[in-house]
């Protein structure tokens, strides 16, 4: 069983700037961290291994720092990683990354199994899982919270996943073929600890890198140029001034606040 997982290195919450000049976070120089939610994702990864056997390749995009990124989950326990990083691919939307990401994926070979964490901590449009599915024509079950069963000899030529996906009333449990792509919630698991054998082996880990040249890519559809998406401005949303702040009893604050509306609706007539 062949599984890649797609995690992200992000700006640290405390520590985000925007580029005034492109609207595009700034991430060299700035303290980062793997988003959080590719961490559960990563975890599902290796409880499917201990599971059914196999091997995990974890993947990224981002500049030479995400190298630290792929050292921290080859500590937990992934078996190899690569590192999409070039100039070319600064600036990409959820588009133009899923494009890169789907190129690296068949330059690995493909998976049978391709993880992603539900969403970006720092983009949070919950996209590129999905965009990825597209690129590479696969079946996708997002918002993976229990991966209940992996049966390779099914009827389908790679075989079959039945998971449960988290609903905002409620779960649904979706049974799809062989190869496919999930993205999962946090209720799927608890990621567990970096070992210390696994920090001497991420240390000394040899991770390759490709760039645009290695994947072949088409320069009009990755990065900045092949984003059809842009942010045209950010700013702070204005402070809310006003208010009433209702004290007492429910019933009090409940009268309180009836008298306020009327005296409101009042004003209007």
């Amino acid at each position: 069983m062949r599984m890649i997982v797609c995690i992200k290195q992000v700006p640290d919450t405390a520590d985000v700037k925007i580029d005034p000049r492109t609207n595009t976070l700034v991430r060299e120089g700035v303290r980062s961290v793997v988003n959080p939610f590719d961490l559960y994702a990563v975890e599902e990864a290796l409880r499917l291994r201990e599971r059914i056997g196999g091997q995990v390749t974890a993947l990224t995009m981002g500049p030479p720092q995400a190298d630290q990124a792929l050292r921290d989950v080859l500590a937990m326990g992934v078996d190899d990683a690569v590192l999409l990083s070039d100039r070319a691919f600064a600036g990409s939307d959820t588009w133009a990354t899923s494009y890169t990401l789907a190129l690296a994926i068949r330059k690995l070979g493909g998976a049978d199994i391709l993880l992603f964490g539900k969403q970006a901590a720092d983009g949070d449009t919950a996209q590129v899982g999905p965009g990825v599915a597209t690129q590479l024509d696969l079946p996708q079950i997002t918002y993976v919270r229990r991966v209940v069963s992996v049966d390779q000899a099914a009827n389908a030529p790679g075989g079959a996943l039945v998971a449960e996906r988290l609903l905002d009333n409620g779960h649904e449990t979706i049974r799809t073929s062989l190869p496919c792509v999930l993205t999962v919630v946090k209720e799927i698991n608890e990621p567990r600890f970096q070992s210390l054998t696994g920090l001497r082996r991420a240390r000394k880990a040899v991770i390759r890198r490709w760039g645009a040249k290695e994947l072949e890519a088409d320069p009009k559809r990755i990065g900045l140029d092949g984003s059809p998406t842009r942010v045209v401005r950010i700013f702070p949303p204005k402070l809310r001034s006003g208010g009433v702040m209702l004290q007492g009893s429910p019933d009090a604050m409940v009268a309180e606040l009836v008298g306020k509306l009327k005296d409101l609706v009042g004003k209007a007539s």
